[in-house]
């Protein structure tokens, strides 16, 4: 075990993870230089330096002298239809940019590197596997995201290549009232209109912001988060349960079922990741004696949303 090393070089500071774990780092007393598109997109505080990227390729020296590295900017996975043009900005917007960071870190002099590298991945890493419990152990599954991932990740490890300790987080769906996929997972709930996605027997992996920024800062201070490390609660649920979890939470029916050909029409390709089912278990996390704060479904709701 070890203290964060500072400065942290962060990515996707203005997203929802990345604004979360921003001041985080500075309340321990972390530097924070952060890459942005452009000044001016974060409050200023104390220790927070911007250095404006293009979201693919960092500024030369932009990670000169930083203790360690933390990527999380990424094209938003459901932005729109997975077209050729959408393809290739999930793409770049991870690998590319993955590749590009590591290309900077290896320019350096081995003093000047950041000597610690998290990553994100993706649960989609796994594809679709029925009610196979899945650790990191797993193979990779098929499909846009699961080959994504498969890059994405071997783009990160590289930087092994350079005596940098490299941890990939493979994050469930993250919950959280202020941004990401619970806002839009819950407006049809408020409206009465809620209900099941397709069969509903699919596994959900989820986790809740709390203990995504939580686990980060563990794999930033602690040498033993090495390689993929599966970001998901210790309780996976399937989407059935989610539904009359979040019909409970926001008090409203969940009579409605959505039926999976007008979640394929809406989503094309992608809708692989709202009808597919991934078991997702954390065992590194837990093995590493990582303890979860909100390790139920539905108190993470109830926090959120009640």
């Amino acid at each position: 075990m070890s203290t964060i090393p500072s400065p942290v070089v962060l990515t996707g500071g203005t997203g929802l993870v990345g604004g979360a774990l921003l001041p985080e780092l500075v309340g321990r007393g972390v530097g924070v230089r952060a890459l942005v598109r452009g000044h001016g997109r974060l409050d200023a505080r104390a220790g927070v330096e911007e250095v404006a990227w293009d979201g693919i390729t960092p500024p030369s020296g932009a990670l000169a002298g930083a203790g360690a590295l933390v990527h999380l900017s990424g094209e938003p996975v459901f932005g729109g239809l997975p077209t050729a043009a959408r393809r290739e900005r999930l793409r770049a917007s991870r690998i590319e940019s993955t590749r590009a960071l590591v290309a900077r870190l290896a320019a350096l002099p081995e003093g000047e590197r950041p000597r610690t590298f998290v990553c994100a991945s993706a649960v989609g890493y796994y594809g679709d596997r029925g009610d196979e419990s899945l650790d990191e152990s797993a193979p990779p599954g098929e499909g846009l995201l699961a080959d994504l991932c498969v890059d994405w990740e071997a783009a990160a490890a590289e930087a092994e290549r350079h005596g940098v300790r490299v941890c990939s987080l493979r994050i469930g769906v993250v919950l959280s009232r202020h941004g990401g996929a619970l806002p839009l997972m819950a407006r049809p709930f408020r409206l009465g209109l809620g209900g099941r996605l397709g069969s509903g027997r699919q596994w959900f992996p989820w986790i809740h912001l709390d203990d995504l920024v939580a686990m980060l800062l563990a794999a930033l201070a602690d040498d033993r988060w090495r390689g993929p490390a599966n970001a998901v609660a210790p309780n996976p649920v399937r989407n059935a349960d989610l539904t009359r979890a979040l019909g409970s939470a926001l008090s409203r029916p969940t009579l409605l079922p959505v039926p999976a050909f007008a979640i394929r029409a809406a989503f094309g390709e992608i809708s692989a990741e709202l009808l597919g089912s991934k078991r997702v278990e954390p065992r590194c996390a837990l093995d590493r004696g990582f303890t979860f704060r909100v390790p139920e479904l539905s108190d993470a709701l109830r926090a959120e949303l009640g």
